[in-house]
This record gives structure tokens, C-alpha cells and sequence, in this order.
């Protein structure tokens, strides 16, 4: 550690970590909860939901970079990052709410009803991706503010990985919601609403933490840019544009997010997690369904655990491994499970669903998601030394600007995942009034691996496993290809960083 260097406090690190847990917590309620809600829970046509994804990432394209500029150009006495950390968590925690506080798409009588429940969606989700994006550029932002110290800042960020990894928790709010309906005769949108505003509300009084706890400690640029002048920054900087570019391309990665708890939900535990209890015939508790227990274990423990590991080892290893070469790995060696899982669901004839295929599942999720989550940590570090790279070279420091491109890489992924996805649904019938028509067919009795809804029968599973397994395959290993000649080493990352802290020291003693 360079003695010169200023750098967080354990408190400031404590506080900005449980803020980190706050929002992603919040993230996943709405990236995995209401897309699950909006296609299986009110029915909204496939179509129209890939739509709603569509304008909502054509808007973030303008969105993230002029929040970058608006975080760069603010001056108050908390800093630049701060002020965004205190007053929205809770607007984003409202909003959140609002979402899911919608009409049946299923059960509307009218044109009129349908259209306006299809209005309240898309408003309410890109209203949401905006307030998100004040906070979320910020939030990551603050990192590079917090610590001149490069190994601190590299702590600091595979910490955040991994609490952020930990906020994936709130992907189960539609477990949650399923056990909820219960109290509700069934009712899954009202299981569904409780269950979201019990969430939003312990996310929100946790997301305020970050802005509460934290300091900024490194001098921001004198100088402002516009928007325009931001641009030029952030595509002029080699480094920058070849992480963006990246991970752009391994956006399918995140079909993983949105397919999965409708995968697990359907595929193994047959539409409903309350599936897994076992009832006698005078209705009293028999016990467990051992299949759905090894099957729905097998694929979160795969899916979170892998990626929790990796996020706490990267930045050990990144003291060891050039961040390049370690990046490039994981992209490449991270395809293979990915890929593997769609061939084992062919060779399986479409029955994933024995305890054999359960573990060689999982597997496959601990090994993809390891390399993903070691992606991660690494594209924060990356950008953040990118920044350094931008204020040697050019004496410009724009956290927010390229910090937003970040936030631009997380919500472009959803959104080209989520218009994959719907395409895909829309092909195979997996839509609106057959959504429907599948729930119910369940409730009586049906089983969603054989159940044939006009479609042909396993078309909505092959569809579900094609999508988590060959386009994020595709992606990781398209990533790769920008950074295989990445722009900067880390002894060349080294030098401009001692170099800056060594600027700063004099600028303050002159």
C-alpha cells in the first residue's frame, strides 16, 4: 500500500457494502421478479413485453451516459457520488412497488383494460431504469473515490461483487411469492405484492447505507464536460471501449437471470415451489418431494455458489494473474458448461429431472457461473483503473461517465436477454393466454415436462434450456475477442496510479 494514498475506513467499507447488498437486492426483485410476474403471473404477451425492453434500453443508450455527466458535474459539500446514495434508494424502493401494483393482462375484459395494464408495465419499468440508473452510476462510482490505493480499491470491489452476488437472494421473491399465495386462497398477484413490498422496504433502508456511511477522499477533475465532451472521453479511451465493447457482446449471459426462475419454477417443481411439500389425503404434512429438492438444489446451489467463490477469490488472484489474461480465461473456459447444458438436456430426451442429471446440471451452473462472477469483479476493477488511465494521459477524471458505461453493459444485457427470450417464447407459443392456459392446466393436474399446449410437447422446457445454455455460450466466448489485446498492462496500471497519487500529494503541498 502507498503510505501516500488516501483510503476508506473499515466503517466507510462496511457501510458502502451493505448499501451494495441493499440494491442489488432491489435489482433482483425487479430484473428476475418482474419479468417472472409480468410473463407467468398477469400474462402479458411475450411480444409486448420484449417491447417494453426494447424502448427501455434505446432510452438507458442516452439515459446512463447523461447520468454519468449529471454525477460529473456536481458540486456539494457530501461530494459528487453521495448525494444521489442518500435521496433515491427511496424513490427506486417506491417505484419498485408500483410496478408490481398492476391489473391481470389474463383476466381483463376489455381492449381498453389490456391496453392500459400493457401502459402500466412499460411506464413503471422504465421509470424504474432511470431512477435506477441515478443511483447505480453513482453507487459504483464512489469506488474509485473512496481509495487511491490500488490493492484497497481491488478489495473494495471484489467485496462488492460479492455482496452484490448475495443481494441475488431477491431472485427468490418468487419462491417467496408462491408461498405467500397461500395465505391468499391461492391468489398469486397478491402473494406476489406483499411479498415485493416486505423486500423493497429492508432493501431500501439497506441501499441507504451506501450514501449515508461513505466518504470521498480522491480530489475530482476541476473541470467539467458536457455530454457531448463525455462521449468523446469515454470512446476515445482505448482500454474503456474495449470492456464496453466486451461486454456488450456477452450480454445473452443474462438470459440466465431472466429464464431461471421460470425454468426451476416450471421445470423442476412443476409451476409452484410449494410443490416440494408432500400432502396425505386428509391434507396433513407428509413431507418433502426428495426429486424437486435435489433438482431446485442442485441448480441454485450451481447458480450462486460458483459465482459467490469466484467473486471472493478474484481479486486474490488478480495480485497473481494479469487482469487481461485472467479476464480472457474466464470468457472462454466459461462457454463450455454453458454449452454442455443444452446438449445434456438432448441427450437426456428432455428429462433433466433425475437426480444424475440434477448434479451434472449443477455442475454446469457452478463452472458458468464461476466464470461470470469472476467477470464481474473484474470488469469493475478494469473500468476503475480506466479512469486512472484517463486522468494520466489526459488530466480528466470522469468517475460517473464511465462508470455509467458499467450501468449501460448491466441494463443492455437485460434488455437484448429479455427481446431474445420473448422472441423465443413467441415462437414456441410460451405467451399471454397460453401462460395461462398452462397454469391452469397445472392446477388440475397436468405436468409442465409433457404438457402440450398446442405447441408440441417439451417445446416450452427446450426452449427454456436452449435459451439459458447456447446464446450466453455464444456470448462469453464473443467477449473475449475485444480484450484479447486489451490497451493496458498492470505494471502499466501500477506506474500511472503512483504516478497520480504523487501528482495530487504536490498539487496539495503547492
Amino acid at each position: 500500500m502507498n503510505n501516500l494514498a488516501k483510503t476508506y475506513t473499515k466503517k466507510e467499507a462496511a457501510g458502502f457494502l451493505v448499501g451494495m447488498f441493499g440494491q442489488n437486492l432491489i435489482y433482483n426483485i425487479v430484473a428476475t421478479g418482474l419479468y417472472f410476474y409480468f410473463q407467468n403471473v398477469i400474462c402479458l404477451p411475450a411480444m409486448a413485453l420484449g417491447w417494453i425492453m426494447t424502448i427501455a434500453r434505446i432510452w438507458d443508450a442516452i439515459n446512463d451516459p447523461m447520468m454519468g455527466t449529471i454525477v460529473d458535474k456536481t458540486h456539494s459539500k457530501w461530494g459528487k457520488c453521495r448525494p444521489y446514495l442518500i435521496i433515491f434508494p427511496a424513490i427506486i424502493g417506491l417505484i419498485t412497488i408500483l410496478a408490481f401494483l398492476n391489473g391481470n393482462y389474463a383476466t381483463a375484459d376489455t381492449t381498453t383494460q389490456k391496453v392500459l395494464i400493457v401502459a402500466w408495465a412499460a411506464i413503471s419499468y422504465i421509470a424504474w431504469g432511470m431512477c435506477f440508473t441515478v443511483c447505480d452510476i453513482p453507487l459504483w462510482g464512489i469506488t474509485s473515490l473512496m481509495t487511491e490505493d490500488e490493492n484497497d480499491r481491488s478489495k473494495i470491489l471484489g467485496l462488492a461483487r460479492m455482496v452484490a452476488g448475495v443481494g441475488g437472494i431477491g431472485v427468490l421473491v418468487v419462491q417467496i411469492a408462491q408461498a405467500a399465495a397461500g395465505a391468499f386462497g391461492g391468489d398469486m398477484q397478491k402473494g406476489f405484492i406483499v411479498t415485493v413490498i416486505i423486500m423493497t422496504v429492508v432493501a431500501t433502508i439497506l441501499f441507504e447505507f451506501a450514501g449515508l456511511f461513505t466518504k470521498e477522499r480522491v480530489d475530482k477533475s476541476e473541470k467539467s464536460y458536457t455530454f457531448k465532451e463525455n462521449f468523446k472521453i469515454m470512446f476515445g479511451n482505448k482500454p474503456f471501449r474495449q470492456i464496453l465493447i466486451s461486454g456488450i457482446l456477452r450480454s445473452p449471459i443474462q438470459l440466465l437471470m431472466i429464464v431461471a426462475m421460470t425454468l426451476v419454477t416450471y421445470y423442476y417443481a412443476n409451476g409452484n415451489i410449494m410443490n416440494i411439500l408432500v400432502y396425505n389425503d386428509d391434507g396433513s404434512l407428509a413431507g418433502i418431494n426428495v426429486k424437486i429438492l435435489i433438482g431446485l438444489g442442485c441448480v441454485a446451489a450451481g447458480l450462486f455458489v460458483g459465482q459467490f467463490v469466484a467473486m471472493g477469490v478474484t481479486p486474490l488472484i488478480i495480485k497473481k494473474v494479469e487482469k487481461k489474461t485472467l479476464y480472457n480465461i474466464y470468457s472462454i473456459a466459461g462457454a463450455v458448461p454453458y454449452a454442455l447444458i443444452f446438449v445434456f438436456y438432448k441427450v437426456s430426451g428432455g428429462d433433466l429431472t433425475t437426480t444424475f442429471w440434477s448434479i451434472i446440471i449443477g455442475i454446469c451452473m457452478l463452472f458458468g457461473s464461476a466464470a461470470f462472477g469472476g467477470i464481474n469483479v473484474l470488469q469493475s476493477v478494469m473500468i476503475a483503473d480506466c479512469v486512472d488511465y484517463e486522468e494520466y494521459y489526459n488530466g480528466v477524471r470522469t468517475d460517473g461517465v464511465f462508470f455509467s458505461g458499467q450501468s449501460f453493459i448491466t441494463k443492455l444485457a437485460a434488455g437484448i436477454s429479455t427481446i431474445v427470450s420473448s422472441a423465443v417464447y413467441a415462437i414456441v407459443g410460451y405467451s399471454g393466454a397460453n401462460v395461462d392456459k398452462l397454469n391452469k392446466a397445472i392446477e388440475n393436474g397436468a405436468s409442465f415436462l409433457t404438457y402440450d399446449g398446442g405447441t408440441g410437447v417439451g417445446k416450452y422446457a427446450e426452449a427454456m434450456f436452449f435459451l439459458i445454455s447456447i446464446p450466453p455460450a455464444i456470448g462469453m466466448i464473443l467477449s473475449a475477442i475485444p480484450t484479447l489485446k486489451y490497451a493496458m498492462t498492470d505494471a502499466e496500471h501500477k506506474e500511472i496510479l503512483s504516478e497520480l497519487v504523487s501528482r495530487r500529494k504536490g498539487t496539495k503541498e503547492d
